[in-house]
């Protein structure tokens, strides 16, 4: 997998962390679970033993996952973004025209979205539509909820 990875600096620091946190706290809290579990004897009827097992193993995978998004991370410049249409970092206000409702959005990669912060992935139902468009732009998004229809008002760094 090749992908890449385009990430604010904010983005790739927090994403670094969350890394080094799961790799030094976390591994050491499973490990210690493990051990302890298997103390109380037969592990083939170890119930404890075996789901510390399988958190160790998402553990590791999602720990393999960040770290392939670590190395094909790309910190964007946004003094070389082009203001004219919707690019990754940009904010963007829109009419949500399902509940005419103006929201404003910023379009972020798959390893920074977050709805609290309004950080929205570029590889989102939503996201993908916005992508590349202009200020006065209608799209329509299908989403799980169903079909929303947005116009762009605005787009900003």
């Amino acid at each position: 997998m090749s992908d890449i990875f385009y990430m604010t600096k904010e983005g790739l620091e927090k994403l670094q962390e969350e890394v080094k946190y799961l790799r030094t706290v976390r591994r050491k809290e499973i490990a210690k679970a493990i051990g302890e579990a298997r103390e109380k004897g037969d592990l083939s009827e170890n119930a404890e033993y075996h789901a510390a097992k399988e958190e160790q193993g998402h553990l590791e995978a999602r720990i393999a996952d960040m770290e392939t998004k670590l190395a094909n991370a790309r910190i964007m410049d946004e003094s070389k973004l082009d203001t004219s249409k919707a690019n990754i970092l940009s904010t963007l206000e829109v009419l949500n025209k399902k509940v005419n409702k103006k929201m404003t959005f910023t379009l972020v990669s798959e390893a920074e979205a977050n709805l609290k912060e309004n950080k929205l992935s570029v590889t989102s139902p939503i996201g993908k539509v916005l992508l590349g468009k202009t200020v006065g732009d209608k799209v329509k998004a299908i989403t799980p909820g169903g079909e929303i229809e947005f116009e762009i008002l605005k787009i900003n760094l």
